[in-house]
């Protein structure tokens, strides 16, 4: 089962970073791959149970919150529709304190089955595209 994975150390605090990250409904505001994101019709964001409609080049994808832990600042959910050929993706992004620095280190991965030929393009794109990306683009939110 593929694993793709992306970490940072953000020069910001857990905390700044886990304010950001935790609106399970504000994705499209700083991840620069997405074009849109709304919550539709049912729990808001960020409840459990949520669902997230987000839109890209790629289509449109529609994600459901299963896990929201604030004292871990931990947040997983999974796949309900997406344009990529994959089945069961759940994933997880998680925030922590670099306690020698005041920084936060977060870090963000999944895991999904797929037919074997596309496991290794899927896994870059996810890691690099959406994960790396997506740290990156938090870090230069928060330096704003």
């Amino acid at each position: 089962m593929p694993r793709p994975y992306a970490s940072s150390v953000i020069d910001a605090s857990a905390d700044d970073v886990w304010a950001l990250l935790r609106d399970f409904g504000g994705l499209a505001e700083w991840h620069p791959a997405l074009d849109t994101c709304e919550i539709e019709p049912g729990p808001p964001s960020p409840q459990v149970g949520a669902v997230r409609r987000l839109t890209n080049q790629a289509g449109t994808f529609r994600e459901r919150l299963l896990a929201l832990d604030d004292a871990a600042r931990s947040q997983t959910y999974e796949f309900l529709e997406s344009p990529f050929p994959v089945r069961r993706y759940i994933a997880t992004i998680r925030v922590a304190p670099v306690t020698d620095s005041g920084k936060a280190f977060a870090e963000w991965w999944a895991e999904f089955d797929t037919d074997a030929d596309g496991e290794k393009a899927l896994t870059e794109v996810f890691a690099d595209a959406v994960f790396g990306a997506g740290l990156k683009a938090v870090a230069d939110h928060l330096a704003k």
